[in-house]
């Protein structure tokens, strides 16, 4: 069998959740190939995923000789590798403990879990979330997700979810109940449109939380790990949450989930509250150690800050060059297009030109570069984009 052959042995084997267009066979730092060896600079990491970009020499080094030593072992037994993760990143977040799993979806769970066990005495359960927030397809979390396109089917949804005004915090105010214990919000909306939350609209959470004696949770899987321009999207704001998720770049490629929660919260879970059979096994928490050594060792997150500027300011100066753009938004190199025509199809000239990205909603590209990318990379992707959008609008 031939990469060729990939296409078909998915359509007759794997379930039609995705429509995938080609076929990659490898990557390398900015840049992915397909099976026709052409090059393609990759402005989607993945989907935020591959921050340290494809195959860094790093991550791969470590998960070679941690797959030599010990791959996987139960969490009914200690392991070296993961206490070392979840101390680093303690300190790096809220001082508290983590628990470690495999995915977003996974972390986001592991959220409300612990909301409702810490308010279970009193009654309390609902989590407040957002209008266009995501926060994954589990029942739970496609219910947590304010996006009926994602729930649409899946009727009854879980209950113990309602949704606010995303940046209006009278809406989240006036959604308070007595069963309400917390409020979770992304610091940049990624599938709702590449959207920052309002500084003002942050600081109001937590002093709401606060006032009602609440859990302000963030979802950080999309914008943590250094894409904002900071370890983490909410480091943007004058802000401590309580606890938060992260995942995606974590493993810089491989499968890991975690949350971080303060110290007040460490102790909400006992044994046999939660698990994960591959949770924090030594293979998966030896790719996050060695990404979090890159991103410190080769200032990654100040890089990604200032791309994300020279990027932003290139988008800016196409803006005044091509009507349908109707503005750019987002915060270090997690940054959004709106246009006022559909983005499939210019998403789709932008893959026949030999850039990735992906469009969201109707009318927004979506650039999440890994945040090892140049500056001629940046004008790469300009000039690419500069093309599509001329063809597009012809």
């Amino acid at each position: 069998m031939t990469a060729s052959d990939s296409p078909t042995l998915h359509h007759h084997y794997v379930m039609p959740t995705y429509a995938p267009g080609m076929t990659l066979v490898r990557g390398s730092g900015a840049h992915v190939w397909d099976d026709t060896g052409r090059e393609y600079l990759d402005f989607m990491a993945g989907i935020a995923v591959c921050n340290t970009g494809h195959c860094h020499p790093a991550v791969v080094a470590a998960i070679q000789q941690q797959a030599a030593t010990l791959m996987h072992c139960s969490n009914l037994f200690h392991n070296p590798v993961q206490p070392r993760l979840a101390q680093r990143l303690s300190a790096l977040t809220l001082g508290g403990k983590i628990f470690l799993c495999n995915s977003g979806a996974e972390a986001n769970e592991a959220l409300f879990k612990l909301a409702r066990k810490w308010g279970s005495a009193e009654g309390r359960y609902e989590i407040i979330t957002m209008k266009n927030s995501f926060h994954g397809r589990t029942l739970a979390t496609m219910t947590a997700t304010g996006q009926t396109k994602y729930q649409k089917g899946f009727e009854p949804l879980m209950p113990g979810f309602v949704y606010a005004e995303f940046n209006a915090l009278e809406t989240v105010r006036a959604a308070v109940t007595p069963a309400t214990v917390a409020i979770l919000c992304e610091a940049v909306q990624g599938e709702g449109g590449v959207v920052p939350a309002d500084p003002a609209f942050i600081t109001g959470l937590r002093a709401l939380c606060d006032e009602k004696k609440l859990l302000l949770l963030f979802d950080e899987v999309q914008c943590g790990m250094g894409r904002t321009g900071k370890w983490f999207g909410f480091h943007h704001y004058d802000v401590r949450p309580d606890g938060f998720s992260m995942a995606k770049a974590l493993g810089g490629g491989f499968p890991i989930g975690a949350i971080a929660v303060t110290p007040e919260l460490s102790n909400v879970f006992e044994p046999g509250n939660h698990a994960s059979t591959f949770g924090g096994t030594p293979l998966a928490s030896a790719a996050a150690l060695a990404v979090l050594d890159t991103l410190e060792k080769e200032h990654l997150i100040d890089h990604a800050d200032r791309m994300g500027t020279l990027f932003m300011e290139g988008l800016n100066a196409l803006a005044r060059k091509h009507a349908c753009i109707q503005t750019v938004r987002g915060l270090g190199l997690m940054i959004g297009v709106v246009l006022s025509i559909p983005a499939k199809p210019v998403e789709t000239q932008l893959r026949e030109n030999g850039l990735l990205c992906i469009a969201t909603g109707e009318n927004v590209l979506r650039f999440v570069p890994p945040l090892v990318v140049t500056p001629d990379h940046i004008q790469q992707a300009l000039d690419q984009l500069d093309q599509a959008l001329t063809v597009s609008t012809a």
